[in-house]
């Protein structure tokens, strides 16, 4: 059998959902409160009798152990509170990690978000584990590690999750932007001074990882918070390290660096990343990104050429990018340079997606 654990704080209504979702699937739930002021623990008890309370210490992945520990199983599935599960093959799940129990499942999560226009990112995340084999690190972005500190396979699952937790208000975004880069940086600080005088750079993979993914999370908390010229310093950063590029979260750090400088107005600068395409070009989303970057620098033919790249690739991580915004942001570029009929084609090829419909309308 398998546990999904939740730790959770005033997240009533976000906590409801999920647990519904969680309820149609034949699993054991556990929910640990921090210290909510709502009802949310009451909400809980609805739904399953294991119900715990933590003080919180400001560590998230202390919250999660913790959880993990109540669980009646062996096997968890660590779930966020906004988070929502749509497809679960409990079987499956469950075979797999009993056949290599020193292995971690990922599931892939789709995260909602957008202002005005809703977009959709697709990645995958490592959730589903032993607790016997596996504990999480880190106050903040916690990440699953095994607990004798040894490298781990990893095996994609069934499971899907949708999450809405970027889907937030003006106050709710500066609230928890503000309290994710002040965590943050008291992780870095503490990091760095654990490991006072020692080279980073040239450090073995495990401490310049963590290093990297800590500078990585600080770029993704003030680009969220929409101050992309500090986003793009922490990213920079965080590629000076050696990393291994077949790494998601390596992956996403390009190209959200890409995605920085463009909105801080760097996009000369993101140009940069010409000298990287040949380690991320097998992506629709990297090409797309490097499509805008060429379109920023009025490279025209160039874009164009990433866009239909793009658009030849059967999937991809931001929904859109490997089909109706790729050939949107085509047709916009072949409807600026006067080629009408062309710019026609690309919009058609755009389906019905609402702006490309608009400008094929206006033709």
């Amino acid at each position: 059998m398998i546990t999904a654990c939740i730790i959770t704080r005033d997240q009533r209504d976000k906590l409801e959902k999920c647990l519904q979702n969680l309820s149609e699937f034949p699993i054991e739930t556990v929910v640990v409160d921090t210290g909510s002021k709502d009802d949310s623990r009451r909400v809980a008890q609805a739904y399953t009798k294991h119900v715990y309370d933590f003080a919180w210490i400001g560590d998230f992945a202390a919250a999660k152990n913790f959880a993990v520990e109540k669980a009646p199983t062996d096997v968890v599935l660590v779930v966020d509170s906004d988070e929502y599960v749509v497809e679960m093959d409990v079987k499956k799940a469950e075979d797999a990690i009993l056949a290599n129990p020193r292995a971690a499942g990922r599931i892939k999560r789709v995260n909602i978000f957008g202002d005005g226009e809703r977009q959709e990112g697709e990645e995958w995340i490592n959730r589903l584990f032993d607790r016997r084999f596996f504990r999480y690190e880190g106050r903040i972005h916690e990440q699953l590690e095994r607990i004798d500190g040894q490298p781990y396979e990893t095996f994609k699952t069934r499971i899907g999750m949708l999450h809405d937790g970027y889907l937030l208000n003006e106050e709710e975004r500066k609230k928890k932007t503000e309290r994710n880069i002040v965590m943050l940086k008291e992780e870095l600080d503490a990091f760095l001074e654990e490991n006072d005088g020692e080279d980073l750079l040239a450090a073995p993979p495990r401490i310049r990882t963590r290093a990297a993914y800590l500078l990585y999370q600080l770029g993704k908390a003030y680009y969220m918070k929409r101050d992309y010229a500090a986003a793009a310093e922490y990213f920079e950063l965080g590629l000076s390290f050696d990393l291994d590029e077949r790494l998601e979260y390596v992956i996403d750090m390009v190209e959200t660096y890409g995605y920085a400088l463009i909105n801080s107005g760097q996009a000369q600068k993101a140009m940069q990343l010409e000298a990287v395409y040949e380690s991320f070009c097998g992506r629709a989303d990297f090409c797309f990104l490097m499509g805008l970057i060429y379109m920023n620098n009025e490279k025209y033919p160039q874009a164009i050429g990433e866009f239909e790249k793009a658009a030849s690739f059967e999937t991809s991580a931001m929904k859109g990018a490997n089909s109706y915004l790729a050939y949107y942001n085509a047709g916009v570029i072949s409807e600026c340079l006067g080629d009408t009929e062309r710019a026609k084609r690309y919009y058609a090829l755009a389906g019905d997606y609402e702006k490309a419909v608009q400008r094929l309308t206006a033709l």
